[in-house]
């Protein structure tokens, strides 16, 4: 399978007064199109830092970050920005949806500010809802819906550009467990559909065996684990 996603030897720190902490030690990960990997621990063991540096929010103090044929540490904040909204997708532990956009609104939103590097163009955003089983909500706005609903919307519209990357931070923290089944779910089948390459964050174990891979932050290192 083709690497998506590639981080080597990725090392993170911070300086708090006179001391240095590291969120990330040495991190190294790759990511293949169509994959979905969990990275499970606890609180405070750097699984946010590893999200905000595979989507160009964060440089690493060392190490490479590579999207597709891409290195993050060789571009500039204009290209770093450009690439997070064309190349990737988010998808939030709160559903971050606009109060007063309906449903079929939202997934257009992303339209307007990247553009889809894809030969394909953007996804049409009636059909990407259709994708998720939402076109019966196309009009409904985000208090007219359920938690679950709400997280199928925003799953829809991180895919919008057709990103490489899609990076996803406690999709189920909200809902009960029938509903984070059927989101992980739903990550996981589009994930393999459009062939992107996933990275979920959660503390939800029961979902994990919609994973392709389960791996365990602990102290800012990587390892593998089971579900």
């Amino acid at each position: 399978m083709t690497t998506v996603l590639s981080l080597s030897e990725v090392t993170v720190e911070h300086r708090d007064g006179e001391e240095t902490l590291t969120a990330l030690d040495d991190v190294s990960l790759d990511v293949a199109a169509g994959e979905i990997v969990a990275i499970v621990g606890a609180s405070g063991s750097g699984k946010s830092t590893l999200l905000a540096v595979a989507g160009a929010l964060t440089t690493p103090t060392s190490g490479t970050v590579h999207i597709g044929d891409i290195d993050l540490s060789a571009c500039t904040p204009r290209q770093r920005t450009a690439i997070r909204c064309e190349r990737v997708g988010f998808v939030f532990q709160s559903d971050n949806l606009i109060p007063a956009l309906t449903a079929l609104d939202q997934l257009r939103l992303p339209l307007t500010f990247g553009r889809a590097t894809h030969p394909d163009g953007p996804r049409d955003p009636a059909e990407m809802l259709a994708s998720v089983g939402m076109e019966h909500k196309a009009g409904r706005r985000p208090h007219q819906l359920s938690g679950g609903e709400r997280q199928r919307i925003g799953i829809a519209r991180a895919l919008m550009t057709r990103p490489r990357v899609l990076l996803v931070d406690e999709p189920t923290a909200a809902l009960d467990r029938e509903r984070s089944q059927e989101v992980v779910a739903l990550l996981a089948r589009e994930a393999q559909a459009h062939g992107v390459a996933a990275v979920m964050v959660t503390h939800d174990h029961d979902v994990l065996h919609h994973c392709d891979r389960v791996l365990t932050m602990i102290d800012g290192r990587l390892a593998p684990t089971s579900a």
